[in-house]
């Protein structure tokens, strides 16, 4: 009996640290770190992600500076510019053009917080301008259509929301 409570006690251990590497390697392949290895992982998305890529026939710099000048046209608030190539820089690594402008109008963001207060999470607006590895540049969105199931938004509300659709077209071109 002494000798069976051994055993079973000294494979206790060595079942634990199976089922841990079993977790680990599962954690790995779903949070995208299976990529580790290659060379550049694509911010290009599957299409379930509620992401959305146009596209621009301009830079990164001219893009944003285009999408600057819509959003003062509109009136729209521009709440930040994160240029996160430039802090990687001056972090000392290096990284392909690659800038976020959080934006939009209290008047039209508001009420759909307060129909949906989740949505807190993914407003102000954000469109994201980057280059990839073959120095295309891209517009990047949440879709709104997204949004609205992810956060339960009223569809009489929408449109508060699906205006950065028409402002990511807009500079893209």
């Amino acid at each position: 009996m002494y000798v069976q409570r051994g055993v079973a006690i000294a494979s206790f251990p060595a079942l634990v640290g199976v089922a841990m590497a079993t977790y680990v390697g599962s954690a790995r392949y779903f949070t995208g770190s299976r990529y580790e290895n290659s060379a550049e992982t694509s911010m290009m998305l599957g299409k379930d992600d509620g992401i959305i890529n146009i596209a621009s026939n301009h830079s990164v710099d001219e893009t944003v500076e285009k999408l600057k000048g819509i959003l003062q046209a509109k009136g729209v608030k521009l709440f930040a510019l994160v240029d996160h190539s430039g802090e990687a820089e001056r972090a000392g690594m290096k990284m392909r053009p690659t800038k976020l402008l959080i934006f939009g109008n209290p008047q039209a963001g508001t009420p759909v917080m307060l129909a949906a207060p989740s949505i807190a999470i993914d407003l102000p607006l954000k469109i994201l301008i980057w280059e990839d590895a073959n120095g295309k540049v891209w517009v990047t969105y949440n879709s709104p259509a997204y949004l609205q199931k992810r956060h339960g938004v009223p569809q009489e509300l929408l449109q508060n929301i699906a205006v950065v659709e028409t402002l990511a077209v807009k500079a893209a071109e």
